[in-house]
């Protein structure tokens, strides 16, 4: 086989991405079990990238291509399973692309866990389960892992995610993840996600058709998870913190009803008026509870939060919400180079207000259809203390992919791992 580069002075990192991943499926294809892949830059001139750096970019593209969740295929034909099982690449500098792929590799491993986890069935992840393998996964490798169970999270008087959570036969958790690679650096960088297990909307229930697809409403929770594994793996010269959030939300007799009027960690009372916008309600004591125990410099809350960032980006794009520029920026600019794209989003004064309630500090949702998004958006904003930068990432409509794309097979995408680990690595590691 004989892959056409183009112009090699204008290829850059996606371009890459989409060569490794085309030639596993392509080796799959031809039912290759072992395969070389000889890649020497002899003549070439590659203006955006180091050689060694683009093999390992395509290897590790390879690899994540190559992910399956089939552990409960039983009776797979054996003509559609893949046949490839090991792939080598042949490079000029096999030292150096080693070297880069080491750390890609664990990357890699990062986003296998967060694919595992949002791929999941609810039956097998609930609150409980999902903090056993946060602590089983991470421990291992130096991170300090907490669970706090249902009488921690009352203790700490977080009426929003104990709310949520306490339709369910499952009650919920709030996991706390520390890993120290900077040592005594007082730069302390913080990431939650969002955990809803399975999301029925509660009182307020979805319709039917669809509602399958609300096993993965914890995408937010598994790329934090998987991120988390990612930097402690390769070492990160970092003090990074993640939090997650875990609930299911169900209907039943003991569910919070729309009007329900319950009181936040940070003291801020919130009138429920929509049960299924329950994403922000268990993130806003997460937010809380992040800044005061771990007091970090920056905070990034990724959650599958509303069907409206899909009506306004699609699926190409995840829409930040962010109170600094700067930092926005630097999250675009990891994001690009990962092929994680990112569209800033605008925060208004209107918005806020359109949160305000007669009955309490602030309602969960506006109660009309305009900016849905920024709506969830401007609550969690209230969360957030002065002077910390705060980025809200809302990845509802690229946590999974219904079709093959570079690097991602269909299903969970593990969107935010790699960009993440790539801000950290670009922009806080010593």
């Amino acid at each position: 086989m004989v892959v056409g580069l183009g112009k090699p002075e204008e290829l850059k990192a996606p371009d890459f991405e989409k060569i490794g991943s085309s030639l596993t499926a392509l080796l799959n294809q031809k039912k290759a079990v072992n395969a070389d892949v000889a890649f020497t830059t002899e003549g070439m001139h590659l203006k955006h990238h180091e050689a060694h750096d683009a093999a390992a970019r395509m290897a590790q593209a390879a690899l994540l291509s190559a992910y399956r969740f089939d552990k409960y295929l039983t009776k797979e034909p054996k003509d559609k399973k893949p046949t490839l099982k090991h792939l080598a690449f042949t490079v000029d500098n096999p030292a150096k692309a080693k070297k880069a792929f080491a750390d890609a590799e664990k990357v890699a491993n990062g986003v296998y866990l967060t694919r595992d986890l949002v791929s999941e069935t609810p039956n097998i992840l609930y609150p409980e389960s999902f903090a056993a393998i946060i602590k089983k996964e991470l421990t291992p490798l130096g991170i300090k892992v907490k669970v706090l169970d249902e009488k921690d999270i009352v203790r700490h008087g977080m009426g929003a995610l104990e709310a949520v959570g306490q339709g369910s036969a499952r009650p919920p958790r709030l996991v706390t993840m520390e890993y120290k690679g900077a040592g005594k650096s007082d730069k302390n960088v913080c990431f939650v996600g969002k955990g809803v297990t399975f999301d029925t909307g509660g009182i307020s229930l979805k319709p039917g058709p669809g509602m399958e697809d609300m096993k993965w409403d914890m995408a937010g929770a598994a790329v934090v998870t998987g991120l988390m594994k990612a930097l402690a793996a390769r070492g990160a010269k970092v003090n990074a913190v993640g939090v997650v959030a875990i609930a299911e939300n169900m209907p039943s007799g003991t569910a919070c009803r729309p009007s329900d009027i319950v009181t936040s960690m940070s003291g801020q009372t919130v009138e429920i008026l929509n049960t299924d916008a329950e994403g922000r309600l268990i993130l806003c004591d997460a937010l809380w509870y992040a800044q005061e125990e771990f007091k970090p410099t920056h905070i990034v809350d990724l959650a599958t939060l509303t069907g409206a960032i899909i009506i306004a980006l699609g699926h190409e794009y995840a829409g930040i919400f962010c109170n600094d520029d700067d930092f926005a920026k630097d999250l675009i600019t990891s994001g690009k180079s990962v092929g994680e794209e990112l569209w800033q989003m605008p925060l208004n004064d209107a918005w806020d207000k359109a949160i305000d309630s007669p009955a309490a500090d602030m309602k969960n949702i506006s109660g009309g259809r305009d900016a849905g998004s920024a709506i969830g958006a401007h609550f969690l904003k209230r969360f957030i203390q002065d002077g910390v930068k705060w980025a809200h990432l809302d990845i509802a409509g690229v946590a999974w992919s219904t079709k093959d794309r570079a690097s991602v097979p269909k299903g969970a995408s593990a969107f935010g791992v790699r960009l993440l680990d790539q801000y950290v690595a670009e922009f806080c590691e010593k």
